[in-house]
């Protein structure tokens, strides 16, 4: 089998049909690539879209150095999206409200936006593939059930799977959970269980977290950008008397919903009440709708492991531009 697969990446290198691979063998992601892919959002300093812009209308530069723009897709080229449910025991009161408000996000897609939905528990389910079949994605979230643990890094990690094989495609993942991922609940209470009261705040780094650093790795080398839509029962704030090892644990979940925001180019949309939830997921598709994607070869092709800092502008100075700030260089 490896020696067929040999011989097959050896036949698509020499046609010079590909300029990168990206595979999945077992749900891990095998992604060897000299492009580094961008969503890039573009707004008024009034915080309104601009969705008119062409590829000479964009400067990139790498950790200062101005880069060369390989490829350029408008506003208007679909994505392929996965939308990820928590269906674990601490949703299970608003299933309901969840329900209606990923069909609203459906609802605002555009026809040609591929789907795949994919819930979370105690297991990990796809309930569909990649599809532009609404009627299939309805059902999937219609029938979306569980309750139990929460796998959120188990999720996402699958979701980047079967992202990694649509080739060609511009890609975001859509997530709704408290954050709470119980793996890191454990270890991270294993952490805090060892200090006093006094010692508690602000003792976890959020950021070094394995099973965050391992998404934002895979999210960088197939240019997704996340959008967790963070539910309210994950608020550090909204706890009642809360104690010292409670509040930092949510914290640190919170922590962590916001940098795979950031690092991937994406917003954190806090739902602050559930009768927020069908409101943001609309303002999800449409920021989605305002997106351009750029790819570029990077001048300094060193695979040191280093941070390199990406930096935009836009030919007009008064626009905004937003993407992910950088990636590291493995």
């Amino acid at each position: 089998m490896r020696f067929y697969k040999l011989l097959v990446l050896i036949s698509l290198l020499i046609s010079g049909s590909i300029s990168t691979l990206a595979q999945v063998e077992d749900d891990n992601i095998v992604v060897d690539t000299s492009l580094v892919r961008l969503n890039v959002g573009v707004v008024t300093p009034k915080g309104q879209p601009i969705t008119n812009l062409g590829k000479n209308d964009f400067t990139l530069y790498e950790d200062g150095k101005k880069q060369t723009i390989l490829n350029f897709e408008p506003t208007v080229t679909p994505f392929s999206l996965v939308m990820i449910l928590d269906m674990s025991g601490s949703t299970i009161g608003f299933r309901q409200t969840i329900r209606m408000s990923a069909l609203r996000f459906v609802d605002a897609l555009a026809p040609d936006d591929r789907v795949a939905v994919i819930e979370f528990y105690d297991k990990v389910n796809v309930l569909n593939e990649f599809t532009n079949d609404r009627r299939k994605i309805l059902n999937s979230i219609n029938v979306a059930n569980g309750r139990g643990n929460t796998k959120l890094f188990e999720s996402l990690d699958k979701a980047l799977s079967r992202l990694s094989k649509e080739t060609n495609r511009r890609k975001a993942i859509i997530v709704l959970t408290d954050g709470k991922d119980t793996s890191s609940e454990r270890k991270d209470r294993s952490i805090l269980s060892k200090l006093d009261d006094k010692n508690i705040p602000n003792a976890l780094k959020p950021d070094e977290n394995p099973e965050l650093n391992k998404i934002l790795e895979k999210s960088s080398a197939l240019g997704v950008t996340i959008y967790p839509l963070a539910l309210p029962s994950g608020d550090p704030k909204k706890l009642a008397d809360p104690q010292p090892i409670q509040f930092e644990i949510y914290s640190a979940a919170r922590s962590r919903l916001n940098i795979l925001a950031l690092q991937t180019g994406g917003i954190l949309n806090t739902i602050n009440s559930l009768e927020e939830m069908s409101r943001l997921y609309a303002q999800v598709a449409a920021d989605l709708r305002t997106l351009y994607t750029i790819e570029y070869e990077p001048s300094n092709t060193t695979r040191d492991g280093k941070w390199r800092e990406i930096k935009i502008q836009v030919k007009d100075s008064d626009s905004i531009s937003r993407t992910r700030p950088g990636y590291f260089a493995k």
